[in-house]
């Protein structure tokens, strides 16, 4: 979830129409239009991603009349469904996995059970890898991998970041070469396993 209060502005005497802003923005909300950036209010999160990015300082964020709150409502789809694709994600349910809006995988999963299937939809959707940028599109990616998507990068953009191995991925090769330098890998997995499988301490279990 998150409270939107910012919207991004782009002053079309300045804009050059280099694209820049369309490629940096996580949730798409940027196109041109007769080779100037155009913004969609309704689309734009304030992650003022496009303002810091513009080489001609032609975009500026500006305080919202009325904040705009983007959730999904955990509460509209079934938790068994929720719980199984984080589970299966190697998430726990309400584990954060975007510090910047605080949401949790819970929520994107919703988000995914309910029909979004790409990381930018996901985005606008909930506001997660609206902060940062940087470490939540590795989750987001699990989750929809774990749901059986595979979404591909929009058409000249970067702001993904590839797919990190995570613990339980290491192969045996791997553990066992590192394993005389101090590495314990299946016990870190065991560890892991236990957070994940973990009962949920916000919801009532009935």
């Amino acid at each position: 979830m998150k409270n939107v209060n910012l919207l991004a502005v782009i002053d079309k005497e300045k804009c050059i129409g280099c694209k820049t802003c369309v490629k940096v923005c996580p949730v798409l909300a940027i196109k041109m239009e007769d080779r100037l950036a155009i913004v969609d209010g309704e689309m734009c999160r304030g992650c003022n991603a496009c303002e810091q990015r513009c080489p001609v300082y032609a975009i500026n964020m500006v305080k919202r009349e009325q904040p705009v709150v983007v959730k999904v409502d955990v509460g509209s789809v079934d938790y068994a469904k929720i719980e199984d694709l984080c589970r299966k994600a190697k998430f726990h349910p309400e584990q954060l996995i975007c510090y910047c809006t605080a949401t949790r995988a819970e929520e994107i999963a919703a988000a995914i059970i309910l029909g979004a299937d790409s990381p930018e939809k996901l985005s606008l959707l909930t506001g997660a890898r609206t902060g940062c940028k940087v470490e939540c599109i590795q989750p987001l990616l699990r989750l929809l991998e774990a749901a059986g998507v595979e979404p591909q990068p929009p058409e000249g953009g970067w702001q993904w970041y590839g797919k990190t191995v995570t613990v339980w991925d290491i192969s045996e090769e791997v553990k066992q070469k590192y394993a005389s330098r101090g590495f314990y890998f299946d016990e870190d997995i065991k560890l892991l396993d236990r957070v994940v499988a973990a009962p949920l301490q916000g919801r009532s279990e009935s």
